[in-house]
């Protein structure tokens, strides 16, 4: 039997926990396949216990999330790079307040965490262009997030345009909605624009820049300080 995602999340959850059963056709699974044991105390009280299979199943998938989690942190480090590149200032890993519309017109607000997050480097507020990078190397993960609208919702929210950057081969561009722009990454470590994201305009809401001066944007290559705007290559004395 390969065991499925139900499958191996039980068998973590018996690992870390005292192995009470649940007695439902998971368990009947994974106690068929071997991954599990019955054992019985003094007391006729019976717990499972992961056996000697499971931990293997258990070590064979901690491997696969981490060689994903790898892949996915290259492929953001590389769109981040690709951001500075093109002059932008770069985020990664925020945590940020979005409002979509709730009832009776009130708004609700949603935690977006964008892999990647850029706004132009510029001091006027309306040229900002706020643009967020999703990272998916995954087909599931991929998928999981489009069952999920009010996490597209908050990205448009706060951006003006979003893009989903996908692993090349886990989805085609037809499964991505419009709303979004689609970078393919080859194995190769080309990047390539297979549909452009629309834009729209959209300034960085108050709450965003506190976010934004709280966190610590990603250092340049050449990081040499503040750089003077005034376009001159050193700053006046």
């Amino acid at each position: 039997m390969e065991p499925s995602a139900a499958h191996r999340r039980r068998l973590r959850e018996i690992w870390r926990s005292a192995g009470w059963p649940c007695r439902d056709a998971i368990e009947i699974d994974l106690l068929a396949a071997g991954l599990l044991q019955r054992r019985w105390d003094e007391a006729g009280r019976e717990t499972l216990i992961v056996s000697d299979a499971g931990v293997a199943q258990l070590a064979a998938t901690l491997q696969r999330n981490r060689g994903a989690f790898d892949a996915h942190e290259a492929l953001v480090g590389r769109i981040a790079r690709e951001m500075q590149r093109a002059g932008r200032i770069v985020w990664r890993g925020l945590a940020l307040r979005a409002p979509l519309d709730g009832e009776h017109g009130a708004a609700r607000w949603v935690v977006a965490m964008p892999d990647v997050f850029s706004i132009r480097h510029t001091t006027v507020e309306d040229y900002a262009e706020p643009v967020v990078h999703e990272i998916k190397v995954r087909r599931a993960d991929l998928l999981a997030d489009l069952r999920r609208p009010d996490k597209g919702a908050a990205y448009r929210a706060l951006a003006s345009q979003c893009w989903y950057v996908l692993r090349e081969g886990i989805a085609t561009v037809d499964e991505v909605p419009a709303c979004y722009g689609v970078m393919l990454a080859a194995e190769d470590g080309r990047l390539e624009v297979a549909r452009a994201a629309p834009r729209r305009a959209a300034r960085v809401p108050f709450a965003v820049w506190m976010a934004l001066a709280r966190a610590n944007a990603e250092p340049g290559d050449e990081d040499g300080g503040q750089t003077w705007l005034g376009g001159a290559d050193e700053a006046p004395a």
